[in-house]
């Protein structure tokens, strides 16, 4: 749906695990084969992704202010038993944290958020405040301000509401 570049470093996988749903078509990329590959997911591990997946949903709506869509399992609850350590490079003393176990989602996701809770950009990434739309997407206003996940579509339509109102 967006044009927006695809969020740093691990924010990269929370979104598009996020952006595996279109609310508006209801097409969802883990019914796939290659959907679930691109996660390393069996189809045993979908209906646990898709849980996460809209928790995830509903903290990036926080992040933009907005609601949660829906009642889910509290994002804390489902990576509480992600365990993660602290790799450090000895050549130049960088550290990251890195998932004890690199396979399962729930780990890679946990290290994802935790690296970018540590980095400061964990707000960053939002949820589009369509109703219809709900998209994954990275804000890089300055002002970390952004309310849609396209100018172009999202933002245009609510736009055009708003006048249409006005109109009326």
């Amino acid at each position: 749906m967006s044009e927006r570049s695809p969020a740093p470093g691990g924010l990269a996988l929370v979104e598009s695990l996020v952006n595996t749903l279109d609310l508006e078509s209801g097409a969802d990329t883990l019914d796939t084969e290659d959907g679930r590959a691109r996660f390393g997911l069996s189809q045993d591990e979908v209906p646990y992704a898709r849980e996460l997946r809209e928790s995830l949903r509903a903290v990036l709506l926080a992040h933009a202010g907005h609601p949660p869509h829906r009642a889910v399992t509290p994002l804390g609850a489902l990576l509480a038993g992600a365990p993660l350590y602290v790799s450090v490079d000895e050549a130049d003393g960088s550290a990251t944290l890195t998932p004890a176990e690199n396979g399962p989602l729930p780990n890679r996701v946990a290290a994802a958020v935790a690296e970018s809770v540590v980095a400061g950009t964990w707000g960053r990434l939002k949820a589009c405040e369509s109703v219809t739309c709900h998209w994954a997407y990275y804000d890089r206003s300055p002002a970390c301000r952004g309310r849609w996940c396209s100018m172009q579509v999202c933002g245009a339509r609510a736009k055009m509401r708003r006048y249409r109102a006005k109109e009326a």
